[in-house]
């Protein structure tokens, strides 16, 4: 009876495991598997997508120059999108994390706020404002004699960054925000009261501590900026294409479904190789804080 028992009770996680368990392998790894298989067939304008395995499309990718600027744009508006965020993230949320309890409660549903507002919404603000002669600002600005010609923000690599930084901020400093915690307030008093100065206490006692989280939030950022479809789609257009608006277009209007999967496939990758690597790096040299 008592191995009877021990049985159900080592059968019982995976029973309840089961269901998310299916959920996962329906929703996730058979959609993955599905793609990747896909980017081996082959495509023709007449034939269509044809089950055959073939190279074509990872070797068009390896050695068109444009696939390579494209990733290459890709992952250098990630990268200036999470040193923006990082910039400006990281104070704010040092700045909130000083504030009494009401304030706090006030200013964080401010950062927050955003997160319930639709993306689309959010960069199509963005366009209303800078967008070309038509924008507020730039026509509020040229009728009061300070620009001559509108700011140039539509199709833009500075308008995606900035429009993907606003976006993706919150993310950072709620990561930032979370580091914060740990840190003892009364260790800045400490090293006031033994003379170290503003710059001293930011970067010996603030900045070692934070860290953690300013890198975890900039994995989030990255991430989610790389592979960013509506703002890049609405801001860059389709003149200035990063990996997923491509994969969009090859899917949907060329409808090479091949190809696209394989831009997809290559893109998640990639991010799946620099997520692990980063965040590996940075549980070894900062092991002392996720213990």
């Amino acid at each position: 009876m008592s191995t009877a028992a021990e049985e159900r009770s080592a059968r019982a996680p995976w029973a309840l495991t089961a269901p998310a368990l299916m959920l996962f392998v329906g929703v996730l790894l058979i959609p993955l598997a599905m793609t990747v298989m896909l980017s081996f067939h082959d495509w023709g304008q007449y034939k269509g997508i044809e089950p055959v395995f073939i190279l074509k499309n990872w070797h068009e990718i390896a050695t068109d120059p444009y696939y390579a600027e494209m990733f290459w744009r890709t992952f250098r508006i990630a990268i200036l999108t999470t040193l923006l965020t990082a910039l400006l993230g990281a104070p704010e949320a040092y700045i909130l994390n000083r504030m009494s309890g009401r304030w706090k409660s006030f200013f964080l549903l401010i950062i927050l706020g955003p997160l319930l507002i639709s993306v689309v919404a959010r960069t199509l603000g963005w366009a209303l404002l800078f967008g070309g002669n038509n924008g507020l600002v730039n026509k509020l600005l040229m009728s009061l004699g300070v620009l001559r010609s509108p700011i140039p923000f539509m199709f833009t690599e500075t308008g995606m960054v900035v429009a993907l930084a606003h976006v993706m901020m919150p993310f950072m400093v709620l990561s930032v925000w979370a580091a914060l915690q740990r840190l003892n307030p009364q260790i800045e008093n400490a090293a006031m009261s033994l003379g170290a100065g503003p710059v001293t206490i930011i970067r010996r006692i603030i900045m070692p501590q934070i860290m953690p989280g300013v890198l975890s939030g900039a994995i989030i950022v990255f991430s989610l900026s790389a592979s960013a479809f509506a703002t890049p789609a609405i801001i860059g257009g389709r003149r200035l294409k990063v990996a997923a608006t491509l994969a969009y277009d090859e899917f949907l209007n060329t409808l090479n479904w091949p190809l696209g999967a394989a831009v997809a496939t290559l893109l998640l990758v990639a991010l799946v190789l620099i997520v692990v690597g980063s965040n590996a790096l940075i549980e070894r040299r900062y092991a002392e804080v996720f213990r």
